[in-house]
């Protein structure tokens, strides 16, 4: 059974193992609410499963050190155990999903950890991590389903009450439910007023399709950004704690993600991967009600592949209104493409790039298809450009 003592005893090993991250104020995210970050992308390793995975290595017995330890991961909790158990002179074995960052798998491997590369996402590296545990013995380190894990990464909600103690919400992002379990149990019962939400991407939303047919769900595939929390099936601890403490898990779309990752880059000078993002996400969008409340995004993890990130910045200026597609029907004759380059400087838009096709979408046959790429400041610059086309008689579609 999870207990308090079990958390502040967590709090007491990882001093010498962690940061203790302090709180960032974040005033640009939501003007309605007043949001302070978590920075969790700055822990060891870069995110917060070091907690979990040092506490829950420190706390085995001789037999099961000298077994070696075994775990699954999408990425960072590899690394958390790699360096847990290079900590206390343990070998490790890491199984992770062959469509892991290679950023993730290079960095576990730096820690000294035995990499294995498993077809498909955490579940199915999941599945051969315990097959290789009972084959060779491997104590398993579980990235989420533990009650010493869970008390680890509760230590996070420890510190939220002792840096912010008049915090009124938090946000967590959700995959197997470590985190937000851990958080939550904690929080909960020193402080039951503290509101805590929970944020999966819509492509692995598990834990929200698990709480609203009131039984643990496997997913038939997910699909997102966020690798942290790309799991097809939560965890039982971890599904009845969210049940009983969790103030409700919603879903972000992708787009919003990596608007989220795009803001916290620019604006907060954050370094976040996509799950990491996702708390934010759900604050900058308003997924969860904390309008004119105190709120705490936990950013999880910063451990984001550098080859995506250019993607990942070009969906979030365009869910932004940075980046605008403006398509254009109108008549093929000379000048009229200088009248609409000329319309969108007058707005302050600048064109990055115009395509014209002949004979595309049109039912005209002199008609032509400009499709423009504009550079924006945000969507109402995009909406008062798309105005004035109009305005000046020019066809959108």
């Amino acid at each position: 059974m999870l207990n308090l003592d079990n958390f502040y005893k967590a709090r007491y090993v990882l001093k010498s193992a962690i940061h203790k991250t302090d709180l960032v104020h974040a005033v640009k995210i939501n003007p309605e609410c007043d949001v302070y970050l978590k920075p969790e992308n700055l822990q060891n390793t870069g995110s917060f499963k070091i907690r979990g995975a040092y506490y829950k290595i420190s706390q085995l017995t001789d037999e099961e050190k000298a077994k070696g330890v075994i775990a699954c991961s999408a990425g960072n909790h590899a690394q958390g155990v790699a360096l847990g158990a290079a900590a206390h002179g343990i070998k490790s074995l890491i199984c992770l999903p062959e469509g892991a960052p290679m950023s993730k798998v290079e960095a576990t491997r730096s820690y000294g950890a035995e990499i294995c590369l498993v077809p498909g996402v955490y579940d199915d590296a999941y599945k051969k991590a315990i097959q290789l545990k009972e084959e060779k013995g491997y104590t398993f380190i579980h990235p989420f389903d533990d009650e010493n894990v869970i008390a680890g990464q509760g230590t996070i909600g420890l510190e939220l009450l002792d840096q912010l103690p008049d915090v009124e919400a938090i946000v967590v992002s959700v995959g197997g439910g470590g985190l937000i379990s851990g958080i939550a149990f904690a929080v909960k019962s020193l402080n039951p007023n503290v509101k805590v939400y929970g944020v999966q991407a819509a492509g692995a939303a598990s834990m929200v399709r698990s709480l609203e047919t009131h039984k643990r769900e496997i997913l038939p595939s997910v699909s997102t950004i966020a690798d942290g929390i790309a799991v097809k099936e939560p965890g039982t601890l971890t599904y009845d704690i969210c049940s009983k403490y969790v103030d409700g898990i919603v879903t972000v779309t992708e787009d919003e993600i990596c608007g989220a990752i795009l803001h916290l880059l620019e604006k907060e000078k954050v370094v976040a991967e996509g799950a990491g993002a996702a708390s934010v996400a759900a604050v900058m969008y308003n997924k969860v009600p904390v309008k004119g409340k105190k709120t705490i995004c936990v950013v999880s993890g910063g451990n984001i592949d550098v080859t995506i990130l250019h993607r990942v910045i070009k969906r979030g200026l365009a869910k932004s209104g940075r980046v605008s597609v403006i398509n254009v029907e109108l008549d093929d004759q000379p000048g009229n493409l200088v009248e609409v380059a000329s319309v969108i400087a007058g707005c302050g838009g600048n064109i990055t790039s115009v395509r014209h096709e002949r004979n595309g979408d049109s039912e005209k046959i002199n008609a032509c298809i400009l499709r423009i790429v504009c550079e924006t400041r945000d969507d109402e610059h995009v909406k008062h450009i798309n105005d004035e086309l109009r305005r000046k008689g020019f066809k959108l579609i």
